[in-house]
């Protein structure tokens, strides 16, 4: 006999990204709604609008993540399957983190504009 999941199991294995992917856009929607009702707000009474985005701050943050994330896989699948291929899924994440992290040492410390 084989060792065929049920379709059941089938179904929720396939429910469950789909359920994720829909909860997130109707996050973002909703959250792109919520600033666009607030900058509006902040135009319709005067105030100075506030967009200042820290690049800098945000490519350290994403770089140490996506380092992390991307060292861990790496010795991960290199201990389990070796080098091959699928090595890739750990590579890949890595090298965005380390370039992330270079931007960051590269980046002088004034305003990003």
């Amino acid at each position: 006999m084989e060792n065929v999941p049920s379709t059941a199991a089938q179904v929720m294995i396939t429910i469950i990204p789909i359920t994720g992917i829909v909860i997130g856009g109707v996050i973002i929607f909703f959250f792109l709604l919520w600033r666009h009702k607030q900058r509006m707000e902040l135009i319709r009474s005067g105030k100075e609008l506030n967009d200042e985005f820290d690049l800098r701050s945000f490519s350290l943050l994403a770089g140490l993540i996506a380092g992390a994330v991307g060292f861990v896989l790496t010795i991960f699948i290199l201990f389990k399957d070796g080098a091959g291929y699928s090595l890739l899924g750990g590579l890949i994440p890595l090298s965005v983190g380390m370039s992330l992290i270079a931007y960051f040492m590269l980046q002088p410390n004034g305003r990003n504009r």
